[in-house]
């Protein structure tokens, strides 16, 4: 057996032992080292870092502002509920997780389908609304049970009321929940994304759309501190939320009730304006909806419904509805005459009944026709060859020329959204709308239908009413607002929507004077007489009665025609003709004569704003006149 070198061995473990101590000293070095680096250099960093772990923000909502017509009444308000909410990602079976709640809470078909919409639209990490409002048994039931139920929890959340449903919703609008297209277009805002955290609602339409920035408020916020399993252990400090500013509306609430009772249930919109501000005092279109449908969410259901609706609730008419303006064009033709220099008020025609242009007879009503028409008759027993010729006369663009100064086919700047521009023909229109060049040639005898409000004309109801007002007004034009003042919901401090007046046109009294006489004519002898028979106030204005379609040479007669193919109802006044305090616009779809249909419901609605009288009875009934032996005639 061979012995080891005592000397050998212990060289060599006096090695192993130096090498094991290099090793820990360098192990140890790494670690002192990492400990500086994380204690010192990096102090500051991870301090913040178990800060932030240990503190959570929390938003707090603001309120959202009211919305109050002028004399205060409260049209949108807020008020508190619990909601039962699921965060799809943290459910493993969300259908049997809805089951089993509604073992114990009433959810019915209508919120399943809901949370089925919400969910295609919104991301799976989001917390979404199964059941709204609960009642305090379902939440203690709930409380009881949640230990069951990761990812579905129970919210206090503020939720918006329309208290008066469908009155003027499309001017009020309503609100939503955010969808994806507008969440991505908050988080591309760095302001806008951190006020908008932890809201789930905004602005959809109407007044809630475009003054969503002054109505939502600023978001507050409340640090919590929070134990590893993320529950909230005491409040450290909290940033109350800025309730966000009302809006007091040149809107009167019962004046709105009043227009939007008179049509019934007939379609149709209504403008009422404030000819010396441009406040807007009635915005009607009707039928309307149930803003609150869509609070929570609409269901499918109830979406089917108004938007596979023939009459199509969803669509503001007086905003975006184009329709012809019959025989409410007239009085500004005439004033064209009277600025452009191409006729003057004492020079009369004779009327046979018909205009001949080439190869085309254009026919006034009144087979006949009127004998020697001047400016005044013209307007007052509507005469359509008087308006033919003056059109042939005129010619296309200076027409368009006249009418686009007093807004026709243009946006008004009404501080509502989706404003239509209708149509406002001419040469170069018709170049840019058609395509073939056979088609972009206008031709003069397209003209001779211009002059009696049909042809290509198209506008909206709002851009009728504003032309009305300007004239009113002696040809100053103010922007159409509808809110009057913004108010600071804390101080109460409010702040004017000023009249902003957009042009002077420069009209002559004389030329105005001309044309108020043959307006008021209207109303005392003319085709408005019946519906103002005994007004204790002087008005002026317009009957009109707008073609759906062409007749191809056959008779007009109502009775056999289809009701969404008769003609349009229209009329345009303000009053009092000397002092005009309001000016407003009317249109009844397919209601046939002017005078029976629209005048009705604008006396109505003269009759309260002047006097303070409302109506007796129910709206007029459809069959007020006669209109057989008139197709184009108002």
């Amino acid at each position: 057996m061979e012995l080891k070198a005592p000397e050998q061995e212990l060289s060599r473990f006096r090695a192993r032992v130096a090498a094991a101590a290099v090793f820990v000293l360098v192990g140890f070095s790494l670690i002192v080292a990492r400990f500086v680096y994380l204690q010192i250099v990096r102090y500051d960093y991870y301090a913040t870092r178990a800060e932030e772990n240990r503190i959570s923000l929390l938003p707090i909502v603001p309120n959202r502002g009211l919305i109050m017509d002028r004399n205060g009444v409260v049209l949108t308000r807020n008020y508190s509920a619990y909601t039962l909410e699921i965060t799809p990602s943290k459910v493993r079976n969300l259908e049997d997780t809805i089951d089993e709640l509604a073992e114990f809470i009433d959810i019915q078909t209508k919120d399943r389908k809901r949370f089925r919409k919400l969910l295609e639209e919104s991301k799976n990490f989001e917390s979404l609304p199964i059941r709204t409002r609960l009642t305090d048994e379902e939440v203690a039931k709930f409380i009881a049970r949640r230990y069951k139920f990761p990812g579905v929890d129970i919210k206090a959340r503020l939720f918006r009321q329309y208290p008066f449903g469908e009155f003027a919703s499309h001017a009020i609008g309503y609100i939503g929940r955010i969808n994806q297209k507008e969440m991505a277009r908050i988080e591309d805002d760095e302001d806008l994304a951190a006020n908008y955290r932890g809201t789930e609602h905004i602005g959809k339409t109407g007044l809630e759309q475009s003054y969503e920035k002054e109505l939502h408020g600023i978001t507050g916020f409340e640090q919590v501190e929070v134990d590893a399993s993320g529950r909230a252990v005491r409040s450290l400090a909290r940033t109350p939320p800025i309730p966000g500013n009302n809006l007091q509306l040149t809107m009167d609430a019962e004046l709105q009730r009043i227009a939007e009772q008179a049509f019934g249930n007939r379609r149709g919109a209504l403008v009422a304006i404030e000819p010396g501000t441009g406040g807007v005092l009635a915005l009607v279109s009707t039928p309307r909806f149930d803003p609150n449908l869509f609070v929570d969410g609409i269901t499918p259901d109830n979406w089917d419904v108004l938007n596979t609706s023939l009459d199509k609730p969803m669509i503001n008419r007086a905003l975006n509805g184009a329709y012809p303006p019959g025989s409410t064009f007239k009085p500004f033709m005439a004033l064209g005459a009277l600025v452009t220099g191409k006729r003057a008020a004492n020079v009369a025609i004779a009327d046979p009944g018909y205009f001949v242009f080439g190869n085309n007879t254009f026919r006034d009503d009144k087979v006949g026709g009127h004998g020697m028409v001047d400016m005044v008759k013209s307007i007052v027993v509507s005469c359509d060859t008087y308006y033919y010729t003056l059109a042939n006369e005129m010619g296309i663009d200076l027409i368009s020329d006249f009418m686009g100064k007093l807004g026709f086919g243009s946006r008004t700047g009404i501080d509502i959204e989706g404003e239509s521009t209708g149509v406002l023909p001419s040469q170069a229109w018709k170049k840019k709308r058609f395509k073939k060049p056979e088609q972009q040639k206008w031709y003069a005898g397209e003209t001779i239908s211009i002059g009696i409000g049909q042809g290509y004309n198209a506008y909206t109801p709002l851009q009728l009413a504003h032309a009305t007002a300007t004239l009113a007004a002696g040809g100053i034009m103010f922007k159409p607002h509808i809110v009057k003042y913004v108010v600071d919901a804390q101080t109460g401090q409010r702040r004017v929507v000023e009249p902003t007046p957009v042009a002077d046109l420069g009209f002559k009294p004389e030329h105005l004077d001309v044309i108020r006489r043959g307006m008021v004519g209207v109303m005392t002898g003319g085709t408005g007489a019946r519906a103002f028979a005994g007004a204790k106030y002087e008005a002026a204005g317009k009957t009109g009665t707008a073609q759906v379609f062409s007749l191809k040479g056959g008779k007009y007669k109502e009775s056999e025609t289809h009701e969404r193919l008769r003609d349009h109802a229209l009329f345009i006044a303000y009053a009092p003709a000397k002092d005009p305090k309001i000016a407003l616009a009317v249109l009844v779809e397919n209601g046939g004569f002017g005078a029976a249909a629209a005048a009705p419901i604008a006396r109505q609605v003269l009759d309260y704003y002047l006097l303070g009288v409302k109506p007796a009875g129910a709206a007029p009934e459809d069959a007020d006149a006669d209109p057989e032996d008139a197709h184009t005639h108002d």
